[in-house]
């Protein structure tokens, strides 16, 4: 019987396949960060001009601007008013700095009243060097 160069291909591929599998990385806490929530009227100039320039879209960034980071979360135009962003953690880990928000909705029909709004926080830090990940 003659086996053709297809069937060997087919077999070293699967020869591979049996020799993966996911490893699954887990993040490990180094430490907590300090960090302010910054209230819309003490937010710089240049980083409010990132916000209104992607404000209506979901957006993840990061801002430095005179020896500090911001980091800014968007959650893009929302059908009402009444919408709030919750921090949920920011902490150091192995390799880079983790940022988890919640986008949370109207609380009352009253506070859903009005129009499109666009919720978005942004957070001051001291500049670190590793790179930002939103969770």
């Amino acid at each position: 019987m003659r086996w053709g160069r297809g069937f060997v291909v087919i077999l070293g591929c699967a020869g591979l396949l049996v020799g993966c599998q996911i490893t699954k990385v887990e993040n490990v806490r180094v430490k907590d960060l300090d960090y302010t929530v910054v209230k819309a009227a003490d937010i710089p100039e240049p980083v409010q001009a990132a916000v209104e320039e992607h404000k209506a879209e979901e957006f993840q960034m990061t801002y430095e601007y005179e020896g500090f980071l911001y980091l800014l979360r968007g959650y893009g135009g929302q059908p009402t008013g009444g919408y709030s962003i919750k921090v949920l953690d920011v902490y150091l880990g192995e390799g880079a700095i983790y940022v988890e928000t919640e986008l949370l909705g109207p609380a009352s029909a009253e506070e859903a009243k009005g129009g499109t709004s666009y919720p978005y926080v942004v957070l001051k830090m001291e500049e670190q060097e590793e790179p930002v990940l939103f969770q």
